[in-house]
């Protein structure tokens, strides 16, 4: 019997991994796309049916015209990922990548300068 896992079944969880894991490879090495430089897929949301995959990404330096850039040019590779994906994993149906640029780290980085300053004033009082 199946173990369940928060998130999905243990065969969803377990198929979201390796997706993330081979499209993490596949754009730090076979993309060469100028505009998509550093880059991290930060996640990766599979539908049910495994049609579409929501990839999650962040990127250095993280300003609107970096972010924007980087989006364009990995929309432009969308179709060769597609097609490197089918071939290192075998699943009924290889996903149609969606790609979203993920801004938790930035709000990361904001919440914690508000925490520092909040320290900074705490040990000034």
């Amino acid at each position: 019997m199946a173990t369940r896992r928060p998130g999905g079944t243990s065969r969803s969880v377990r198929v979201t991994g390796q997706v993330h894991h081979e499209l993490a490879e596949l754009v730090r090495a076979e993309v060469k796309d100028p505009r998509v430089g550093m880059v991290t897929i930060t996640g990766v949301a599979l539908t049910p049916d495994y049609a579409y995959a929501t990839v999650y990404f962040s990127v250095l330096p993280d300003d609107e015209v970096t972010v924007a850039s980087t989006l364009a040019g990995l929309r432009h590779a969308a179709g060769f990922l597609r097609s490197q994906l089918g071939r290192r994993v075998r699943i009924h149906t290889t996903p149609e990548l969606r790609f979203v640029h993920d801004a938790s780290v930035e709000r990361g980085m904001a919440m914690s300068k508000l925490i520092d300053e909040a320290n900074r004033q705490h040990a000034d009082d």
